[in-house]
């Protein structure tokens, strides 16, 4: 009989891709404001998510024999994403890419609350302690240290996302237990619905954000952005996160995401060159030890780590 280690029991191979998201997402605030210098919003996602969905077409095959259900599930995933970047992409455009990272991580704490509406979990004590040192976290750093509800539009629209990201998991969660489906195949639908909204909204009501791409040669700070986007924060990303879905909670799901905030405000601090106060770094570090709170089993951890003294 083999002896499975403890590091194995705690990190399963969907809970270390998780954190390899985490990181990957983290970083794309900064990459995400990189590009912005060179296309508008809704050209760039119709951009990032379009070469995405091309590539992963494919896999609509196994959408032959789904129910009608179950594509109008997959469908509203869709819908849900397009809303998360729109908010999320623009919301990046008017606050600093550390903002976005730190508050974004608002999901985390949120996710239980929506898990509890939606899928009839409620959430424990400590979980609801979460929640406060969460927002209180949240109100230091996008104060940037000021005690104030001062929050600018980009901040309102990253709270926004965290909350339609929180939803989103949850509504995945169901759809995917109604009717498993490969994780390639949701991210195909979910990208193609990305595209395809963000060109019609900046056709029908944004003709301005709807201009030419940057040539080839001369931009490749642009290219090299939007394959990064493409590879590793969308094909990559969100096929390790529905494919987690599918094997975790929604809960779990966000808390091994909770590093994200922690990584976007590295990142822009050294990409970027952002300053980031002492205050927001305190303010961002809440963030993160209330996604620990709301969600780490410690009773489950300190009950394993005895019986193995």
């Amino acid at each position: 009989m083999s002896i499975e280690s403890p590091a194995r029991r705690l990190l399963p191979l969907s809970d270390l891709l998780l954190f390899v998201v985490a990181m990957v997402w983290g970083s794309s605030y900064g990459i995400v404001k990189t590009a912005l210098a060179f296309s508008p919003v809704l050209a760039l996602l119709a951009l990032r998510f379009g070469i995405t969905f091309c590539l992963l077409a494919v896999s609509l095959r196994h959408l032959r024999h789904a129910s009608a259900a179950t594509l109008h599930g997959v469908l509203v995933l869709g819908l849900l994403l397009l809303s998360i970047f729109l908010a999320e992409t623009f919301g990046v455009l008017h606050t600093r890419a550390a903002n976005a990272a730190f508050l974004i991580g608002l999901c985390v704490v949120l996710t239980p609350l929506v898990e509890w509406a939606l899928l009839r979990r409620r959430p424990g004590a400590a979980e609801w302690l979460a929640v406060g040192v969460s927002f209180a976290g949240a109100w230091l750093l996008a104060g940037d240290g000021a005690l104030s509800f001062d929050f600018n539009i980009g901040d309102g629209l990253i709270l926004a996302a965290a909350a339609l990201r929180a939803l989103s998991v949850c509504v995945t969660k169901r759809v995917m237990r109604a009717a498993p489906l490969p994780a390639l195949t949701v991210t195909a639908v979910q990208a193609g619905v990305v595209a395809a909204g963000s060109a019609m909204i900046a056709l029908m009501f944004a003709p301005s954000q709807w201009q030419p791409l940057p040539a080839l040669t001369g931009h490749g700070m642009f290219w090299g952005s939007v394959l990064y986007l493409v590879f590793a924060c969308t094909l990559f990303a969100f096929f390790a996160q529905n494919y987690a879905i599918g094997r975790s909670s929604p809960t779990r799901v966000s808390l091994l995401m909770g590093s994200e905030p922690a990584f976007g405000a590295i990142f822009a601090s050294a990409w970027l060159g952002e300053h980031v106060s002492m205050a927001g770094w305190i303010g961002g570090g809440m963030i993160v030890t209330a996604s620990l709170m709301a969600t780490v089993p410690w009773r489950g951890v300190f009950v394993a780590r005895a019986g193995e003294a």
